[in-house]
């Protein structure tokens, strides 16, 4: 589709400007201008629907869904040149989706455009020490106080933390820890200077603007929940759902970059008369690079379509998920090893990619997570149900 080859080329534009420009630069200014970078494109529109101030949809899905071709679409080229790229952008649309999914209406007509715009940085509040996988296990408690909601605990793992304007949050309005979630779990848009909040940094591998946030006694207006009361882990899984597929976009990026860079260097590289391409062992590593990459890029287009497509894609997305980042670990491994001493040198490429691509096989659904989707779906579909 043009539409979505229009964006890839966008992707690649702001990808082939973005990296030089932000190398060198500490975490937070790095972001920052990351953030500029792409909303000055116009990509971070494609984040918010159409219906809230995004981009127009163009028929790649309804107007007040997020294409999930598009975002992989921008993603992969993003991420081919830059991690730091590819977190800004994805984050607008993490950290507002579930308000355009569930908000108010004024409250989406005040906030979204700006998001869209790249006026408003965004941030997802899922993670705590003891809830990952297992939302259920949230603590993070939310008390109703007349017409508002008094919010305590702590967030960890949280991207933009301590940048964010904004962040849609998930807090546990009944039950306790360990409940599942079902019916006691709410969404609330939480400002970033609200009284009572306050961040803390740590670095991770791959370096960006993450940390934890914490909420003492944070007050609320009913307006910014979002949803219904009990409603919450719904909204969050939705959320995720939408864009765990473009996960596996951009660790395609980051891999095909792993095996552009590995070409060039077995293609260069000298040793005992011959280039390391003519050797069989490393000539059959590219060959099955570049496979599995295809392979991993088809498993994505297939997802991105049925979610597109409105479908629940729950096997299409974990297929793509798993196999993708699993997929670009391996990739870039190779690549580090192609290059020998130089692949272990800190700011090398290659390097780097291998850093940049680890998280993804954590983050929005582990690797053993989308397993446990797809196996449950294969023994369901033998058993008939």
């Amino acid at each position: 589709m043009k539409r979505l080859e229009a964006l890839r080329e966008l992707g690649l534009r702001v990808g082939k400007l973005g990296e030089p420009v932000l190398a060198g630069l500490d975490e937070t200014a790095a972001a920052r201008k990351a953030l500029a970078l792409v909303s000055e494109s116009g990509a971070t529109a494609w984040t918010v629907p159409e219906r809230w101030g995004g981009a127009a949809s163009d028929g790649l899905c309804a107007p007040d869904e997020v294409s999930c071709r598009a975002m992989c679409a921008l993603r992969a080229p993003l991420a081919y040149h830059s991690a730091m790229l590819d977190v800004m952008l994805v984050m607008q649309g993490l950290g507002s989706y579930s308000l355009a999914r569930a908000g108010q209406p004024a409250v989406c007509e005040r906030v979204l455009p700006r998001v869209a715009a790249g006026e408003l940085v965004a941030g997802f509040g899922l993670t705590e020490p003891e809830a990952g996988s297992d939302l259920g296990m949230v603590s993070t408690r939310a008390e109703k106080h007349g017409t508002r909601w008094r919010i305590r605990g702590a967030k960890t793992f949280i991207s933009n933390a301590g940048i964010a304007d904004v962040y849609t949050l998930l807090a546990r309005t009944s039950g306790e820890p360990g409940d599942g979630g079902k019916g006691s779990l709410t969404m609330f848009l939480v400002r970033g200077d609200a009284k009572g909040l306050s961040t803390r940094r740590f670095e991770v591998t791959s370096p960006h603007p993450i940390g934890d946030v914490v909420l003492e006694d944070v007050e609320v207006p009913d307006e910014e929940r979002i949803g219904a009361v009990g409603g919450g882990l719904e909204v969050a899984l939705g959320t995720l759902g939408r864009f765990r597929t473009s996960v596996a976009a951009a660790a395609n990026g980051f891999a095909r970059r792993a095996l552009d860079e590995s070409l060039a260097r077995t293609s260069t590289r000298q040793q005992f008369g011959k280039p390391l391409s003519a050797f069989q062992g490393l000539a059959f590593d590219l060959a099955e690079m570049d496979t599995r990459l295809r392979a991993a890029e088809l498993l994505v287009e297939e997802a991105a379509n049925a979610v597109d497509r409105g479908e629940r894609a729950l096997e299409e997305v974990a297929r793509a998920k798993l196999f993708a980042t699993e997929n670009a670990s391996w990739v870039c491994d190779r690549a580090v090893q192609h290059f020998g001493g130089l692949g272990v040198v800190r700011g090398s490429v290659v390097e780097q990619l291998w850093r940049d691509v680890r998280a993804l096989r954590i983050y929005e659904g582990t690797s053993e997570i989308q397993k446990l989707i797809l196996s449950r779906a294969l023994v369901a579909r033998a058993a008939g149900k």
